[in-house]
């Protein structure tokens, strides 16, 4: 990967571990499947006018990734997130990263070599030590570990039909997961006017960040990524959302920095290094 390739990757989590602050603030404001259909609502609004239509060959695997990518990850994450806490979400959200190199090698063809291997599992032991020995919610893990993987499948999807323009894809993306998550909302949660009326600014502020940040920002440069590199060099990056997610609760949710999560993050940080390590020159 170039100098720039390896800063937008590392960039993309710091936004999403970011991002977890604003969906907690968010979704104590909305039902969770409503705030995320604003949120996919909002994009294709701002996008679709300023975007290429996709061809008639796109179509079918858009709405795929929309199915696992969008509707399936995010909505099983957001429910996660408001029955669990946040650290416990993101620890368990890093099962993504060893199910994309898992579903690559068979449908992508990409064999992950031992030192991607190695690494990965040395950045999720970094992950676990960062989590501090956390409490979780059975249910809500469940549910976090099932988005995590529609993540994977959606990932390995856009890698295998693509390249796709990344605002594109963001853009009808988002707009074939609205009726679906919208959908969901109606028949599974109540109060939506109401919490659409009587939001607070932090609510509104939470949506304009995952919009803008999470969404348009984190997803286009993702997405352009996964055009230029294999999966197995872009998907460890993804490990180093959780430390960005506990940093940003330690700071603005008020949770406290223990030494684990300082030692945990540097594994994690060394793991991640481990999978962009070149092999060796050999000389002859």
């Amino acid at each position: 990967m170039s100098p720039i390739e390896i800063v937008c990757a590392v960039l993309v989590p710091l936004l999403w571990g970011y991002q977890f602050v604003a969906i907690k603030l968010g979704l104590a404001e909305f039902p969770p499947l409503f705030f995320l259909g604003l949120r996919f609502l909002a994009i294709a609004l701002l996008l679709i006018p300023f975007v290429a239509k996709p061809t008639r060959k796109q179509l079918g695997p858009i709405l795929a990734i929309s199915v696992f990518l969008s509707a399936l990850n995010f909505g099983l994450f957001y429910i996660g997130l408001g029955l669990g806490t946040g650290t416990m979400t993101a620890v368990a959200y890093q099962l993504a990263t060893p199910f994309i190199i898992l579903l690559s090698w068979p449908m992508l063809n990409e064999r992950p070599s031992l030192r991607t291997v190695f690494g990965v599992l040395l950045a999720f032991v970094g992950v676990v030590a960062a989590s501090g020995g956390i409490s979780a919610n059975g249910t809500a893990t469940v549910l976090v570990a099932a988005s995590a993987f529609a993540y994977a499948i959606g990932n390995v999807l856009t890698k295998r039909y693509g390249p796709f323009d990344s605002l594109m894809l963001v853009a009808w993306m988002s707009l074939f997961t609205v009726p679906q998550v919208m959908g969901a909302s109606f028949v599974l949660e109540h109060g939506q006017l109401a919490s659409f009326v009587m939001a607070d600014a932090y609510g509104w502020l939470a949506l304009v960040y995952t919009v803008l940040i999470g969404g348009v920002l984190g997803f286009g440069l993702w997405f352009w990524l996964i055009a230029r590199c294999s999966m197995g060099r872009v998907a460890p990056f993804g490990l180093l959302m959780p430390v960005f997610a506990t940093m940003s609760s330690v700071l603005f949710l008020g949770d406290h920095l223990t030494p684990m999560l300082v030692i945990g993050g540097m594994i994690a940080l060394v793991g991640v290094a481990v999978t962009q390590a070149r092999p060796p020159a050999r000389f002859r």
